[in-house]
């Protein structure tokens, strides 16, 4: 029989609706039953692309005797941490407090009034591999709770204390000492993978904040290693096995410290911040593997995780048939008896490391040991006819490999990962001239502001199969609030800047603090929680604070509204502790603050309406990296949205010629003409 989750949307939700444990969705029901009946909560999250959740669930979610006794002695909730990021939040940072270490599947236990007493992540049915069993740990808890239930209540009420204090962020310093960009950097260079790039060790995560915040001070210092930095990294994810390169995309992290052997889940917010980031070198350095990654992720985006309504899905598993990574590996056998041409097989197997020994479990991850230039001179042929030889091996394998049982899909759609994935295709269509590109960003954009918004205007968190529910957080405003900002600045109609400052005015109004400055991760008429936290450091996505603030800045700095820039302040001022002492762990703020302290340029270019040379002037200024530059454009006599009013009265084509009108520390230069300014 199923449980009370058949009637959940979540695919998460749904794949626990089975179980024999008698769970409860997080809501009103739950946390009554769990009053009356005076019992403590077991609350269990995860995500759907998560292994650990799914081996969890099999071995003791489906167990009948470990069923029975959550059921006797327990309220059991289950959540899906990508609909409840705040639960999330809040929980996770119980669990670490009390381990010293979280993950998922993440396991809490609760008092009847939400307050944690005891947690952790993933445990075995039963002792083994050095980890009690989580029959054991059931049964410590309901002794705590049965025999020395008031310890267990002290101990809630001080970690919920702690939580609330967390969640509000400290204020011992408003003032940011100056350096904090270079030091953050410093602290990088520490970290460094000289050899492989990335940071850090084994496991491996692209630190995508830190690529941006590194591309940054490199045009503002011409700092070599920092360029360094970002280049090996990028070249060495797309070498690696952690970048797929038969269908294009990137797993979530790498198990080891040469980005070979991925987790093999593909998360939509990786791939839309890796975009972002190999956009961005790209237009630095016009190096054209960049453009060849970009094209291969965004075309696996719209191939594979795009709803037929324009709105992109979540997550692919790293299992299928049982297996992870079973759909992404091969053997010699298989690419000799696909390629059919012994030579062609044996050199694709060569140049992508499959071998009869394997890399994974006794078969291969393809990967890239060295360029393909290397390869070329070794073979004793051209660069050009090998990648030409290799694409169309690739192309043949791909094929081949859509005939496999894919990993299982989490095709619920998230507002906030929708703004990340509508800014990397809108950056990626301007940067590479792909209207393709453009009019996925466009259509995804409408269908959250249509299918996602309530009748209030408020924007709804997720969505799935005709049902959108869950109040937003702010993630979900920021995100989208800066999707559509780069919307215009790909596109300059004005509609994606207004729909930007909506959302903004919306957040300011429902999520800051106008008494310690900074935004709440919940707005002011969410579901009260045990804590309402602001979030300053970055996680494997931006944190919620360091968009805002950065959406604040340059909504401010381009339509001179002060206000916001003065908002922008007060949140980064906010955030001022994390910044002092842990700059690296606050990238998105870390750039937010060095925006606002930064000189910024803002370009105007006026053009008559049936200038011939108008399209291409837009595309040269849109495949420059400038991130410290503004851009709007005026054409012929149009009436100007009243929020670029100011900025674009009075900007006319002088003598009937694309004209570029530079302004900076509230000065302007001397109009000159667009070829005259490109050529600088």
């Amino acid at each position: 029989m199923a449980n009370r989750l058949e009637h959940e949307t979540s695919p998460y939700l749904l794949q626990h609706a089975n179980n024999p444990v008698d769970w409860f969705p997080w809501g009103a029901e739950a946390l009554e039953v769990a009053r009356d009946q005076q019992k403590p909560i077991f609350l269990s999250i995860g995500y759907s692309a998560c292994h650990w959740c799914h081996v969890m669930e099999h071995e003791s979610f489906e167990s009948q005797e470990i069923a029975d006794y959550l059921n006797a002695n327990f309220v059991c909730i289950k959540v899906d941490r990508e609909e409840r990021p705040d639960l999330d939040q809040i929980y996770m940072n119980a669990v670490q407090l009390l381990t010293g270490h979280g993950g998922w599947p993440m396991s809490v236990f609760l008092t009847p009034e939400l307050k944690p007493f005891f947690g952790g992540t993933y445990w075995p049915p039963t002792a083994s591999r050095g980890m009690p069993g989580f029959d054991q740990v059931l049964r410590a808890v309901v002794d705590a709770w049965t025999n020395r239930r008031e310890m267990a209540l002290q101990q809630s009420q001080i970690l919920t204390e702690r939580l609330q204090s967390i969640g509000a962020g400290t204020t011992e310093t408003a003032e940011i000492a100056p350096g904090r960009v270079d030091m953050a950097v410093k602290q990088m260079e520490q970290s460094f993978d000289e050899r492989n790039g990335g940071f850090g060790q084994a496991p491996k995560f692209p630190h995508t904040m830190n690529v941006d915040l590194l591309l940054r001070h490199y045009v503002e210092t011409q700092n070599d290693h920092s360029l360094k930095m970002v280049l090996t990294t990028l070249n060495k994810m797309a070498m690696g096995g952690i970048y797929d390169h038969l269908g294009g995309g990137f797993a979530r992290y790498s198990v080891d410290a040469k980005w070979l052997v991925p987790h093999f889940e593909k998360m939509l917010y990786d791939n839309a911040l890796l975009v972002s980031n190999y956009v961005d070198a790209f237009r630095l350095t016009k190096f054209p593997r960049y453009a060849q990654v970009v094209r291969e992720t965004c075309d696996y985006i719209l191939r594979d995780m795009t709803d037929e309504l324009g709105g992109f899905h979540s997550t692919e598993d790293a299992d299928s048939e049982g297996e992870e990574g079973k759909f992404y590996v091969w053997t010699p056998h298989e690419i000799h008896k696909l390629l059919g041409d012994e030579t062609v097989a044996q050199r694709f197997c060569a140049v992508y490391d499959v071998t009869e020994s394997g890399n994974f479990e006794g078969q291969s991850i393809l990967n890239l040991k060295q360029p393909l230039a290397q390869f070329a001179e070794l073979l004793q042929t051209s660069e050009d006819e090998l990648a030409e030889e290799m694409a169309n091996a690739r192309q043949v394998l791909f094929n081949a490999r859509c005939d496999r049982i894919r990993p299982g899909k989490d095709d619920k759609i998230l507002t906030s990962w929708n703004g990340l994935m509508i800014e990397a295709f809108a950056k990626a269509g301007a940067a590479l001239d792909e209207p393709r590109y453009l009019e996925a960003a466009k259509k995804a954009a409408r269908f959250v502001l249509e299918k996602m918004t309530d009748s209030n205007g408020r924007l709804l968190h997720t969505y799935r199969h005709g049902q959108a529910k869950l109040p937003a957080y702010l993630d979900d405003y920021s995100y989208l609030a800066s999707g559509m900002f780069a919307l215009y600045e790909a596109t300059f109609e004005a509609t994606w800047l207004e729909e930007c400052e909506r959302l903004t005015q919306v957040a300011i109004e429902h999520f800051y603090d106008q008494d310690g400055g900074g935004f709440f991760y919940t707005a002011d008429d969410h579901e009260a929680l045990i804590a309402r936290n602001k979030d300053f450091y970055d996680n494997s996505i931006p944190s919620g604070n360091g968009m805002a603030a950065l959406v604040l800045a340059k909504l401010g700095k381009l339509v001179g509204n002060t206000e916001y820039l003065r908002l922008a302040e007060a949140t980064v001022a906010a955030g001022a502790d994390v910044l002092e002492k842990h700059p690296i762990a606050a990238g998105q703020l870390l750039i937010a603050y060095d925006f606002l302290q930064s000189s910024t340029e803002q370009v105007v270019l006026a053009a008559e309406q049936d200038d011939p040379s108008l399209p291409q002037l837009i595309c040269q200024l849109q495949t420059q990296y400038r991130p410290r530059t503004l851009l709007a454009v005026h054409i012929g006599q149009s009436q100007p949205s009243p929020l670029l009013q100011p900025l674009l009265a009075e900007k006319t084509p002088l003598n009937g010629e694309a004209t570029v009108y530079a302004c900076e520390n509230f000065h302007c230069q001397a109009p000159v003409s667009a070829t005259s300014y490109l050529a600088q």
